[in-house]
């Protein structure tokens, strides 16, 4: 199990005196809603499906097989800026799941909460393990066959944005063990 900081966050993200939002991103089948969820009962914050908020279009469009453009992204992207922007504005933190791609995709979502209030969980596994659970499942309109186009868009988290990278390749209670201990306050230095 392997969890790699990107950037050490200065406060514990699920504080509630002091809002933040965790997006747990990925390609698809990372697991991104099971740990979101759970990191979000864990924590006590509100839970955002960003799945959940596509226009049918996009959904239509994925189901198809046709892999989404920026154009068709970018809406949604707005949309779930504002829904944590409203979350974090009422004093609630959010746990927000996303694929979250690309650079460009987190500093849209980014411009809904202010600087250095967003903690990014990126979920990898190597693309066989990803593989073989899309195959698995079945309540999920994206098809195994748009793996290959999201691993390909997939830019890793940049040094400057807070985050981590958690390997989902074992159960996923270790897999959320890894995230939580990763959204811990830093120890204070001596």
């Amino acid at each position: 199990m392997t969890a790699t900081p990107q950037a050490e966050p200065t406060t514990n993200p699920g504080a509630p005196s002091d809002p933040r939002v965790i997006v747990v991103m990925g390609v698809s089948g990372t697991g991104k809603t099971s740990v979101g969820e759970r990191i979000a009962d864990r924590l006590g914050l509100d839970f955002v499906e960003g799945d959940s908020h596509h226009p049918q279009v996009n959904i239509d469009k994925m189901t198809a097989g046709t892999p989404l453009t920026d154009e068709d992204r970018m809406p949604w992207l707005r949309t779930l800026a504002a829904l944590v922007g409203e979350r974090y504005a009422d004093g609630r933190s959010t746990v927000l799941t996303c694929s979250a791609l690309r650079r460009g995709y987190r500093d849209v979502l980014r411009t809904g909460v202010p600087r250095g209030k967003m903690f990014f969980v990126h979920l990898h596994a190597p693309f066989a393990v990803l593989e073989q659970r899309m195959t698995q499942r079945t309540k999920h309109f994206m098809p195994t066959s748009l793996l290959q186009s999201q691993v390909d868009t997939l830019e890793p988290l940049e040094a400057d944005e807070p985050g981590v990278v958690v390997d989902v390749t074992p159960g996923l209670d270790e897999v959320v063990r890894a995230a939580l201990a990763a959204l811990e306050p830093a120890e204070p230095r001596a």
